[in-house]
């Protein structure tokens, strides 16, 4: 998954305040590895996560002394603990989300990235963090296994943010945006499935009432061939499955930012066009290729890519990472994680 810098000081500062005030706990399958541990421990010194290191425990506490790093305050689930793996074993195999039989699991119980994964079924971390050592397939692949999609998913996609600097429009020179990183050609239904994410992506994170554009070489009607008839259903599909949510389109790029091209190009009332706040790309490779033009003739900085669809907040960093960009993705995970809470909750009242 390509990586993107975590800089701008006013979104960030603002997500770190809103993780410091209510910690969640999240699960870190590859605390061997240095740069990851040394994310852990500046995490864990700030208040902004309860940390879970799951791997085997002797070696971790051996590397952090080795690395001169304090885990105070780090809870470790030792997967060497023979007794401590069948407990958690048992109580996996009674949840009715476990997949496997018996040998199955237990054999999970063992492997730091899948283990970390039922901790979440479990209930006892909010959010897993990997991808310093495990590759992003790799890791989407457990997460559906393990975790599954959340409901009305149809596929595991990516969202960001970017800062672009100059810009007054988005949400004060802020957009978010999806999928450059996922999901390399979606179908209608799924393309639906991004949008429909990606709005409560950006809406946990920023509080922004969204306005999501289906972004298409062409607006309202403007051409008619197969590319625009997919982005005209997926916009039917999203609207059916999500009333409550603003999307639309088929829209130009200018089209869905500018209200003086929306007011000349659509020709009928639209809450997003002109206005819009998150953009869908119709493929990764339009999405790929716009964020990089975006950072690159801009100066923009951007936030994330965010794996989104799973039931619960799993979440990829790239292999390059460096402990700042780590620690930002990690607070932004946990206030995601903080709106799904309380929207699991509001489920249960």
């Amino acid at each position: 998954m390509p990586s993107t810098r975590v800089t701008s000081p006013g979104l960030m500062e603002a997500l770190r305040r809103r993780a410091a005030a209510r910690p969640m706990r999240v699960a870190f399958p590859e605390g061997d590895d240095e740069t990851m541990m040394r994310a852990v421990a500046e995490l864990q010194a700030d208040g902004l996560a309860q940390c879970v290191l799951v791997g085997d425990g002797a070696e971790l506490a051996r590397l952090a002394g080795e690395r001169g790093l304090s885990l105070e305050g780090v809870e470790i689930i030792d997967i060497a603990d023979e007794a401590e793996n069948a407990r958690c074993c048992e109580r996996y195999l009674a949840h009715p989300d476990c997949r496997y039989k018996p040998k199955g699991a237990a054999r999970r119980m063992t492997r730091p990235l899948e283990r970390a994964l039922i901790l979440q079924v479990l209930g006892d971390v909010d959010v897993m963090f990997a991808g310093i050592a495990n590759a992003t397939g790799d890791i989407i692949l457990a997460a559906q296994t393990i975790v599954g999609l959340a409901e009305g998913v149809a596929t595991v996609s990516s969202c960001g943010i970017a800062e672009v600097p100059g810009w007054d429009g988005g949400e004060g020179g802020l957009i978010g945006f999806g999928d450059s990183a996922v999901c390399v050609d979606p179908t209608p239904g799924e393309l639906a499935s991004i949008a429909c994410a990606s709005c409560d992506t950006v809406a946990a994170l920023t509080g922004w009432d969204v306005r999501c554009a289906l972004l298409s070489h062409s607006t309202d009607g403007s051409m008619d061939n197969a590319l625009v008839d997919k982005v005209r259903a997926a916009r039917d599909i999203a609207r059916a499955a999500r009333p409550d949510l603003a999307i639309d389109g088929e829209f130009q790029f200018d089209a869905a930012v500018r209200a003086d091209v929306a007011a000349k190009k659509v020709g009928r009332p639209s809450d997003v066009a002109g206005r819009a706040n998150l953009l869908i790309w119709p493929d990764i490779n339009v999405g790929n290729i716009a964020v990089k033009i975006i950072q690159n003739l801009t100066g923009a900085d951007a936030y994330g890519p965010m794996l989104q669809g799973f039931k619960r907040i799993v979440c990829d960093c790239s292999r390059s990472a460096p402990v700042s960009e780590i620690v930002g993705n990690v607070v932004m995970s946990c206030v995601r994680a903080q709106a799904l809470a309380d929207a699991l909750a509001r489920e249960v009242r």
